[in-house]
């Protein structure tokens, strides 16, 4: 074939080259708003415990997150921060990951802040930014806040549990296997347990030795005509009995049992935003920590307390919604613990620094192995300049 007989040949070749690209780009645009389509990033799974025999959890609570650089701090001393703004609770968050080196991060309600969000989704995704940078799994429950922006509580859980390396899920699956869903009959958005295994090589590598127990408690209610703040519903404590059960006596040959300890099913740890009736009982009690606002709970008791103290398993409770409390007390047997004000664009004490609490369940050595939880101890960090570390107490330890 000669030369001239190419020609045609190659100007048509382009010609269907050009109008796949044009066609392409079309398509990408119209469809996709000319965005990048990419794959939910996983963190490793199971979780489970580390190789020294420690799990250990950042509590972040109560970011408020608003709008960034635009969104200014609240409570704060003018010669603290001079342009302060959501970027300080950012840079927050990024200090005390590095300090820390956590296993996991939970976020336990009003991760950011409606009134102060005009893009709910956008906000999300910068108040969480540091978390999934850091390639860490970590899991969320709502506060009372979350859905005052653009996006209601159930569309605001769908997306934090696609979000990069989150482990949070938008409710429990069905019980039915024919339904293949979410579980309809339970109240709220953001209900789910998460199991966490025995150390790598241990005879517990496959075992769940500690649960965590997520919780929705709402927002704002109506109750006898009078407004109030949400509360954790019977639906919701009939799904956590039922999964406290699962694990009665299920590694009763094989858990603990050659190495002198007794725990038939493995403790449990829950977190949630709201606080129960029962906290303010705490003023008069000997705690660890600072009770410096009175607790703003729901007039509704739902029967919490008495559902976890019937389980056995759940040791101790995290929660936030009141900013300027980051103390621990004890309840029938069971710590509860504020996590405390983490946001800065969140109210505060000014000159009281905004600090998050961690969290570390510690395994015991056995004789060839680690075994089951043996201790879960907690303390909290300031954000000052030395990330002072405060407030070290055990919680719970096998006797």
């Amino acid at each position: 074939m000669d030369s001239e007989n190419w020609r045609p040949s190659l100007l048509y070749l382009a010609f269907l080259l050009a109008i796949l690209h044009l066609t392409q780009n079309f398509l990408s645009h119209f469809f996709l708003g000319n965005e990048t389509v990419r794959i939910k990033k996983n963190p490793n799974l199971p979780l489970r415990f580390s190789s020294d025999g420690t799990f250990k959890i950042l509590q972040v609570a109560d970011m408020h997150f608003g709008s960034g650089s635009l969104t200014r701090c609240r409570d704060v001393l003018p010669s603290e921060f001079e342009f302060c703004s959501d970027l300080n609770t950012t840079r927050f968050l990024k200090r005390i990951i590095q300090a820390e080196n956590p296993d996991f991060i939970t976020f336990t309600g009003d991760n950011i802040f409606g009134s102060s969000a005009p893009d709910a989704a956008e906000s999300l995704f910068r108040a969480f930014g540091p978390v999934m940078e850091s390639g860490l799994p970590w899991a969320a429950v709502l506060g009372n806040h979350d859905q005052e922006s653009t996006m209601n509580r159930e569309e605001l859980m769908s997306l934090i549990s696609l979000m990069d390396y989150s482990v949070s899920q938008i409710n429990p699956s069905d019980d039915d296997p024919t339904k293949g869903g979410l579980m309809t009959k339970i109240d709220g958005f953001g209900n789910y347990d998460l199991r966490v295994y025995g150390a790598p090589g241990s005879m517990l590598a496959n075992s769940t030795v500690l649960n965590l127990f997520f919780l929705d408690s709402g927002d704002r209610a109506v109750y006898q005509g009078i407004r109030t703040y949400g509360w954790i519903k019977e639906s919701q404590l009939h799904w956590l009995r039922r999964v406290s059960q699962e694990f009665q006596g299920q590694n009763e040959d094989s858990l603990h049992s050659t190495d002198g300890i007794s725990t038939i099913k493995p403790p449990a740890l829950a977190f949630f935003h709201i606080p129960i009736p029962e906290i303010p009982q705490l003023f008069n009690k000997e705690i660890v920590g600072q009770f410096q606002e009175a607790v703003a709970c729901s007039r509704v008791n739902s029967g919490v307390l008495q559902t976890f103290v019937s389980m056995g398993d759940v040791k101790a409770v995290f929660i936030g919604h009141d900013h300027t409390n980051d103390f621990c007390g004890n309840l029938d047997g069971i710590w509860f613990c504020y996590g405390g004000g983490f946001g800065y664009h969140g109210y505060g004490k000014a000159g009281w620094p905004r600090r998050a609490r961690i969290i570390q369940a510690e395994l015991e050595k056995g004789k060839n192995s680690w075994m089951g939880v043996q201790r879960i101890l907690t303390w909290k960090r300031l954000d000052d300049e030395k990330l002072s570390k405060i407030d070290d107490q055990i919680l719970w330890q096998v006797s």
